[in-house]
């Protein structure tokens, strides 16, 4: 070999030491695509105190990219998409929507459900096998501020959810009923949470006491999913303490990172 080809190759060589060396050659990170086309209030691009600003950074700290939507969800939306969140929609998500994202899960999608109310997630829940309460759930213990719908969360199940984590704050949450076998309990309210069935605002005989789920886990295909019966656990002005470990463990499960918390 002359001594002109020994300089290209070194030269060939060391231009795809740079290459493979360059952030552009490395794996790209998840992408995670928060929907905004139902009528959200709470954003990932502001920073009000009820925002998802916080619960961005939690996931662009694991590697990820944020993209947004404000049309209706279909193929062609989740396309490249490997996280699909959710979070308090106030618009029902259509059939044609609930398809798109049912195959998305089935796929290996990762999807994560947070209710503000329940009406417009009616179409959806079912589909993944989980039902969710008509009201609100009140506590007996636990309680926030001298506010029932306010509570803490002690009863934890071992999950990637839970992993470090000792409790987590609702503030107005649903509770939710699994459907499916291979649907799992992550978090549960004490025995003595109820809901209110009458509407009249107190507890009575009429009302449902017990231990109620307000996490949900599963999988569907080569997918998993996760519900929360609350959306404002990840909403910046309670992305503290608990609720943040929380939220940082989502990003670590769905951005597949082993979880060193």
């Amino acid at each position: 070999m002359t001594l002109f080809m020994h300089r290209c190759a070194a030269i060939i060589i060391a231009f795809t030491v740079f290459l493979l060396a360059s952030p552009a050659a490395r794996a790209a990170g998840p992408v995670v695509l928060f929907d905004q086309s139902h009528g959200q209030q709470f954003l990932v691009e502001t920073e009000r105190p009820l925002d998802l600003s916080g619960l961005a950074a939690v996931f662009v700290k694991q590697g990820a990219e944020i993209k947004t939507t404000t049309t209706p969800i279909t193929d062609d939306v989740l396309k490249g998409v490997n996280v699909l969140i959710i979070s308090g929609p106030f618009a029902p998500i259509t059939p044609p929507e609930v398809l798109s994202i049912m195959k998305f899960v089935y796929h290996g999608g990762k999807l994560a459900v947070m209710a503000h109310i329940a009406q417009p997630l009616t179409g959806l829940l079912p589909q993944m096998g989980v039902a969710v309460s008509n009201a609100a759930v009140a506590e007996q213990e636990n309680i926030i501020d001298n506010n029932p719908k306010n509570f803490q969360i002690k009863d934890l199940t071992p999950h990637p959810l839970t992993e470090g984590l000792k409790s987590f704050n609702v503030y107005g949450g649903w509770a939710l009923l699994e459907k499916k076998k291979d649907i799992s309990i992550v978090a549960r309210t004490t025995h003595k949470a109820w809901v209110d069935l009458n509407q009249n605002g107190e507890l009575n005989e009429q009302d449902a006491v017990q231990a109620f789920s307000l996490v949900l886990a599963g999988k569907n295909g080569s997918g998993e999913f996760v519900v929360f019966g609350d959306d404002a656990i990840f909403q910046n002005q309670f992305l503290q303490d608990g609720n943040l470990l929380l939220a940082k463990n989502l990003a670590k499960w769905f951005c597949g990172q082993k979880n060193t918390i």
